[in-house]
């Protein structure tokens, strides 16, 4: 049998550390540390029963100081952007399922109070939702509204001094378990958006089963049945698409970070496996076809990773725009997903099984490939900006 030889880690070979703030390395650090005690020994369980204790890890993930880390005030953290983004990134090495919880419960609720709302709705949630004592949830897409959401069919209607709210959401993580709803909807004043406490009358939500992806994950439909809130639950600051697109926005930027842990994770175990693994009397890890799979992938996670840390230094100076989260979202999750499928081909066999986390990640990054806006919008979005012609409908 030959010895075994310790090879380099994929992103040291792009020496990614030295691009890094120690603050900011820190941060990551702390939450590595966290998910591989707490977290990991437990998500293929989690994964299998398609189960998640959300409640007892909003707590602890609270408690950690990454829920709403990057915002200002109210019990955030205020930590830069870059920070937030390697925190995605650790959790999301673990499963997207729990970089989803934090992601929608920090840049989409939370960030739609704290960018959109009155100082009231900051002083009642904000503070709540950054320890975990209250989860939020973010309801835009609908059944027949997914990449438009300008067609979306949830209305609100004035009734004396307060509204009405009426129709159905899908595909909303933490809608289950989550004690407010950001909830947007038509109005005679254009789209709004409803901070909606989910004990209101009229407002249930019921969780989506029999996933095969984000397993590890609350998923709900919300229903809106003649659901009645005064004019204080109306976010006051914004009318139109751009309130919900902005905080979309922040999710995305999360996920570009995010999907290259999930790349990581898989090729750090299949780095090891292959070392491991012997065939025709030597590791699996020396045949030339293995080592040149390896490379290859390594090479497009440190390039995915050198685009996200140079979209974290734009945001982080106020300099990023929305094309340019497109462009990190439709690159490196789609790199993601081929890194995890071609993984999965240097372990055979086992990994199709829960004991490597490899087709439990390529599942999980076919949502993320699709959700906060598919692949064809994302280079849609490139394409506008490319040529200055839209192909979307006239208005979006």
């Amino acid at each position: 049998m030959m010895a075994k030889t310790r090879g380099t880690a994929p992103l040291t070979l792009f020496a990614v550390d030295t691009l890094i703030d120690p603050q900011d390395a820190a941060i990551r650090d702390t939450v590595r540390k966290f998910v591989t005690d707490r977290i990991r020994p437990r998500i293929e369980d989690w994964y299998e029963a398609g189960e998640i204790p959300a409640r007892e890890l909003a707590r602890e993930l609270g408690e950690l100081g990454v829920l709403g880390m990057h915002l200002d005030g109210y019990g955030c953290a205020g930590t830069s952007a870059t920070a937030y983004g390697l925190a995605c990134m650790e959790l999301e090495a673990v499963d997207s399922g729990l970089r989803s919880l934090v992601s929608v419960q920090g840049s989409l609720a939370m960030f739609a109070i704290w960018k959109h709302g009155s100082e009231e709705q900051k002083q009642q949630w904000l503070p709540r939702m950054a320890t975990g004592e209250a989860i939020g949830c973010f309801g835009l897409t609908e059944p027949d509204a997914g990449s438009n959401p300008a067609g979306m069919r949830t209305r609100a209607v004035r009734d004396g001094d307060d509204w009405i709210l009426n129709g159905t959401k899908m595909w909303i993580t933490n809608g289950s378990v989550a004690d407010v709803a950001v909830v947007w909807a038509q109005t005679d004043e254009g789209i709004c958006g409803f901070v909606v406490p989910t004990d209101t009358p009229g407002f249930s939500a019921p969780p989506i089963r029999r996933k095969l992806s984000l397993r590890a994950s609350v998923t709900s439909e919300l229903v809106l049945d003649g659901v009645r809130l005064p004019q204080s639950a109306i976010l006051p600051v914004v009318r139109g698409l751009s309130g919900p697109l902005s905080c979309l926005n922040e999710a995305r930027f999360g996920i570009v970070f995010g999907a290259l842990g999930a790349a990581r994770d898989c090729l750090e175990a299949t780095i090891a496996y292959a070392q491991e693994r012997e065939i025709f009397d030597k590791p699996l890890a020396a045949f030339q076809l293995t080592q040149a799979k390896l490379a290859d992938m390594s090479l497009e996670l440190g390039k995915g990773m050198l685009l996200a840390l140079h979209t974290g230094r734009l945001k982080d100076q106020g300099a990023l725009e929305p094309h340019q989260i497109s462009l990190g979202k439709l690159n490196n999750v789609r790199e993601a997903l081929a890194i995890a499928r071609e993984c999965r081909t240097v372990l055979g066999a086992a990994g199709i099984t829960l004991d490597y986390p490899v087709l439990r990640h390529a599942n999980n990054l076919e949502s993320v490939l699709t959700y906060e806006g598919t692949s064809e919008v994302h280079q849609l979005v490139l394409g506008r900006a490319l040529t200055g012609q839209s192909a979307f409908r006239a208005g979006v």
